[in-house]
């Protein structure tokens, strides 16, 4: 077999899925049930539940993508959403004394950064940002072609940069539509498919929050291509006129004429990024 193997853990409050990462491809994944308010026992004892079923002897090491903020050194996660228990968790040690191999530990959108770069739309490139754009505006950046987390995993958060009222992420995330127009974005999005001229309107309006937030990304860290992910991307067809419209005003032409927005196609991104984190950190050639 070409390349290590490699476990990927993607950790929600609901479930925790495990897969193997092999020869480039997502294999032989497992999902087991969280007891999301259990004690940091039971929750380990899920997640583990989930990585023996899928571990092998051959398995290099392990990466796990967790929705909270985490001390990159010690691999400590920190108020896990949705999982009250886990307000201090060393989920890189646990990982190492039960697995006896190296262990990697980020947030869900470092994870989908690190993915698209070694199994997706930024292989081919040394400076992007991943951007999820869901219930909450997340990203990750790919920098001289890493991530680059920050000293607290802290880095990408562009979503809480101060916007009109608010911050980018209460205008450019599926917040917007239930606060602003009462509607969800799963309603609105079956609307304009349909045709719909009045929910055109508001991804049209949302589209523009969204290209403000993608100049502030610009300003921040100047990358050649932005890859979306999260369940609003999948209506980017929507909103992308209004965005590119917006983004005109952004000062340097250069950056205009060169800049790529493209939406995910990576299935089991939230497993190859966990997986990615290895092959990241390592330097590990990737299959």
């Amino acid at each position: 077999m070409n390349g290590p193997v490699v476990v990927g853990i993607d950790l929600g409050g609901t479930n925790v899925r495990a897969g193997l990462v092999a020869e480039g491809r997502l294999r032989d994944v497992r999902s087991v049930p969280v007891r999301s308010r259990g004690s940091v026992e039971d929750v380990l004892e899920d997640l583990f539940g989930a990585v023996d079923a899928v571990m092998r002897d051959d398995v290099a090491g392990i990466g796990a993508g967790v929705p909270s903020v985490i001390d990159l050194a010690t691999g400590t996660v920190f108020d896990v959403q949705n999982i009250p228990s886990w307000k201090k968790v060393p989920l890189k040690a646990r990982l190492e004394e039960r697995y006896r191999r190296p262990a990697f530990v980020n947030n869900d959108a470092n994870c989908f950064a690190a993915g698209e770069k070694h199994f997706g739309k930024i292989r081919p490139y040394d400076s992007a940002v991943g951007l999820i754009v869901g219930t909450g505006l997340g990203a990750g950046i790919i920098a001289n072609g890493r991530l680059y987390s920050g000293a607290n995993s802290g880095a990408g958060e562009f979503g809480m940069l101060s916007y009109l009222d608010r911050n980018l992420e209460a205008y450019a995330s599926g917040q917007f539509f239930e606060r602003v127009h009462g509607v969800s974005g799963r309603a609105l999005a079956a609307r304009a498919e349909r045709g719909d001229g009045p929910a055109l309107a508001i991804f049209a309006e949302f589209g523009r929050h969204v290209g403000e937030a993608v100049k502030a990304i610009c300003y921040a860290v100047d990358p050649e291509i932005i890859v979306l992910g999260g369940s609003v991307s999948r209506s980017f067809r929507f909103f992308r006129a209004a965005l590119w419209e917006a983004f005109q005003t952004y000062a340097y032409s250069l950056a205009k004429e060169r800049l790529k927005i493209e939406v995910s196609e990576t299935e089991g991104i939230a497993i190859l990024g966990a997986a990615a984190l290895y092959f990241d950190a390592m330097g590990a050639e990737k299959p």
